[in-house]
Order: C-alpha cells, then sequence, then structure tokens
C-alpha cells in the first residue's frame, strides 16, 4: 500500500487524510518515526461475500474492515454500504475515528468498515442475508475487547441489529457490546439516533458564542438529507432557533430564504424519497447550495464536497462539518484565507461515536440511562472537546482543525509511548 500523496485531480480521501495529519505532524515537531507509524492502518482485511440474490443468483460482494490504531483502546468505527465505496476511503475514515476518539477523549481507537453494494436497489432479505455474511467474514477481529462497529452510511439499527445477531450466534453467547448504533429493545441507548447532529449543534452553539453570533435568526444550509442532516435541520431549529434556508439530498436541494420548515422537509424526505419538490421552495442543485448566502453550512454528506473549485463561492462564516471529510486542503486553504469559522468534521460529528461509547459503557453494565442523562453527558463531553481545540487554536495561532489533530495526535502518541510502541 502506498501513502504517496497525489496530485489534487486525483486525491483519494486517505491522501487527504495524510495531507492533514502531515499539517499537524510539522505543527507538532512530530519525530518522523512516530510520524510513519500514525500513516499506516495497524491492520486491514479484504473479504469477498457470495450472498443468494432474490432472483436466485448468488453475487459477490466485496468488503473491508480497516483498524488503524488501537492504542488508546478497542477500535471503534461505522461500517457503510456503498455502491462507491473503496479501500483507501475506509482506510481514510479509520484514520481519522483514531482522531475522532482520541480528542473526544474516550478510550477507544479508529476503525472503519464497508461494503461496495447499492442497498437502494436491494430488498430487506438481501440487505439482511449481506449484513449477516459481513459479519461471517470478519468476527473474528470484532468484539468489545478488539473493534466495535456502528452504523453508517445507507445502514441503520435494523442492519446493526442483524449483525450483533449473527456474531451472537457464531460466537456462542449474547454480546449487545459488539455493536452500537442497535434499537433500544436489543441493547441501544437512548440518544443515539440524533447524537451526531445534536452534538454539531452544540459545536455550533459555542462557535456562535466564540464569533459574537447570535444563533437565533442565523440563517442554515444543511448539504446532505440522511440522519445527520435531517436531525441537524429539526435540532438547529429547535434548540438555537436558527432559519433553515437550503437543504440538499443526493437528487438536488431546495430554497427558501423566508425559512424551511425543517419537520415539513423530513416529512417530504419520507414521503418521496427527496426533498425536492417542498411546498414554497426554489430547487436548487446540491453545487448551489454550498455557496447559498447562509451563515452557517452543513455539509453533511460525502467526501470532498468542499473543494478548490467551489471554495471561493463558499459565503458562510462557519462551516459545521457534519460529514467526513468534506473539505479538501486546497480548500481549507482558501477558507482560512477568507476568514471562515471551520468547525472540523472529527470534532463536529463526535456525538455519534461519544454517544456508541456510552452505548458501550452502557451494555458492560447492563444498566440503561435515561434519554435526557445521554445529551447532558454529550453536551459536556462535546463542549470540552470543542474549547480544547479552541484554546489550542488561540495559544498557537492556527486554524481550528491542525489545532483539533493538535490536540488528538499528542494523545495518541502519549498512548504509544507509554505502551512501549514508540521511543
Amino acid at each position: 500500500m502506498t501513502t504517496t500523496v497525489s496530485t489534487v485531480a486525483e486525491q483519494s480521501a486517505f491522501d487527504m487524510a495524510l495531507a492533514q495529519l502531515a499539517r499537524a505532524a510539522q505543527e507538532l515537531e512530530l519525530d518522523p518515526d512516530v510520524h510513519a507509524v500514525l500513516r499506516e492502518p495497524m491492520r486491514e482485511l479484504h473479504v469477498s461475500l457470495p450472498v443468494s440474490m432474490d432472483d436466485g443468483r448468488l453475487k459477490v460482494f466485496k468488503g473491508f474492515r480497516v483498524q488503524h490504531n488501537d492504542a488508546r483502546g478497542p477500535a471503534k468505527g461505522g461500517i457503510r454500504f456503498h455502491p462507491d465505496e473503496t479501500i483507501d476511503t475506509i482506510r481514510a475514515l479509520a484514520c481519522w475515528m483514531t482522531w475522532k476518539c482520541a480528542l473526544a477523549d474516550i478510550p477507544l481507537g479508529g476503525g472503519k468498515g464497508g461494503v461496495v453494494c447499492d442497498p437502494k436497489r436491494m430488498s430487506r432479505g438481501e440487505l439482511e442475508r449481506l449484513s449477516r455474511a459481513y459479519i461471517g467474514a470478519v468476527h473474528q477481529i470484532l468484539g468489545p475487547d478488539l473493534d466495535i462497529p456502528a452504523p453508517d452510511v445507507y445502514t441503520d439499527p435494523q442492519i446493526m441489529a442483524w449483525m450483533m445477531d449473527e456474531y451472537c450466534k457464531l460466537t456462542g453467547h449474547y454480546c449487545p457490546g459488539v455493536i452500537t448504533g442497535k434499537p433500544v429493545a436489543v441493547g441501544g441507548s437512548l440518544g443515539r439516533g440524533d447524537a451526531t447532529a445534536r452534538g454539531a449543534i452544540f459545536t455550533i452553539r459555542e462557535a456562535c458564542k466564540h464569533l459574537r453570533i447570535a444563533p437565533a435568526g442565523a440563517t442554515v444550509a444543511i448539504q446532505g438529507f440522511g440522519n445527520a442532516g435531517s436531525y441537524a435541520a429539526l435540532l438547529v431549529e429547535r434548540l438555537l432557533g436558527c432559519r433553515v434556508v437550503g437543504v440538499s439530498d443526493s437528487r438536488g436541494g431546495v430554497a427558501n430564504m423566508r425559512g424551511i420548515d425543517a419537520a415539513a422537509a423530513v416529512q417530504q424526505k419520507m414521503d418521496a424519497g427527496t426533498v425536492i419538490g417542498l411546498p414554497g421552495c426554489e430547487q436548487i442543485s446540491n453545487g448551489d447550495l454550498l455557496k447559498m448566502e447562509a451563515d452557517i453550512l452543513i455539509p453533511a454528506a460525502l467526501e470532498k464536497v468542499i473543494n478548490e473549485s467551489n471554495a471561493e463561492q463558499i459565503k458562510a462564516k462557519i462551516v459545521a462539518e457534519a460529514a467526513n471529510g468534506p473539505t479538501t486542503p486546497e480548500a481549507d486553504a482558501i477558507l482560512r484565507r477568507k476568514g471562515v469559522f471551520m468547525i472540523p468534521d472529527f470534532l463536529c460529528n463526535a456525538g455519534g461515536v461519544i454517544v456508541s461509547y456510552f452505548e458501550t459503557v452502557q451494555n458492560r453494565q447492563s444498566f440503561y440511562w435515561e434519554e435526557a442523562e445521554v445529551h447532558e453527558r454529550l453536551d459536556r463531553k462535546i463542549t470540552k472537546s470543542f474549547h480544547d481545540v479552541l484554546g489550542v487554536s488561540q495559544q498557537r495561532g492556527i486554524d481550528m482543525r491542525t489545532a483539533a489533530y493538535y490536540v488528538a495526535v499528542q494523545r495518541v502518541t502519549e498512548a504509544m509511548r507509554w505502551r512501549g510502541w514508540i521511543k
């Protein structure tokens, strides 16, 4: 596996992760040997998954599980079902999970998994068989003390329940803590469903305080209307009093500068499978949404949507990365020059892994918390993380992303040093 950073035109998500790490390593004056260790995933598993389809065919899917670094604890990271999934994307996401867990100061490392498939074209039965096949192929490296998966793009609590059940069958004992993001009925945590978005809203609240922006009435555009994006629309309206003016999904978007009712947008998405057609709104493209006149932009879709081709047109004062890796390093430089305040991905969207950690704790204790307690603990933890990063940013005169890496890489390096992995 090569880790050479490629040109911008062919830059992968993993190239982005390495470029971001390199910038932090320079700021930290990181030992080159330590940097070399942190650049490479500790282990990877590539699997082929034969699955019986409804029409009688046997189709073979490709799957991956990557464990980037477990110096601070078992690997943690979601499983994606996506037709364009690549091993480089999974490597990047596993790397970002290492920093996310370290920055949130939870005792977990970074992992990620994925299957190359198109879940929108698969039946419920096919999805269940694929989910069970994936666990059958990778279960030897999973476990509450080894690696704990969770939902991600196009996976959900039902898929997590199937995967947890398959692991229990294979190991011969009930083990809810092997998977997080499960339904509450089988050991899931209250407050997990909206945790990624809720954590993002808490960081936006703190950014508004720092920038002296009154959140009530501030305008918000949200690119991506899956779990994180739809909950972000509801919560930014409900908790902060912001006005949502644009939302989009994979088919396109809608805008209304007078305001979009978030609940109506969610209902439109549920009924039609897209936000397009929402009454009272103008139809726009995903690209148009990123360039809207909005105070706060929340990219909540996939990687590299903000890049050097559109960064100059970004008008938001705050970019809150609810997605993983939505901004390329080239775009980062442009946004820094423009004075845009960035809430980097592995800070902004850490709410999901924080509440997943809470779920693991509850599974181990067989004692479950009330939802209000989950929300309160999440608020305390992610708010502290925000101010840890902001403090380093101000003290060292560096941007928020590099400051987030500064904090996270230090914590991982310290754990590796105490364990004797490095000198």
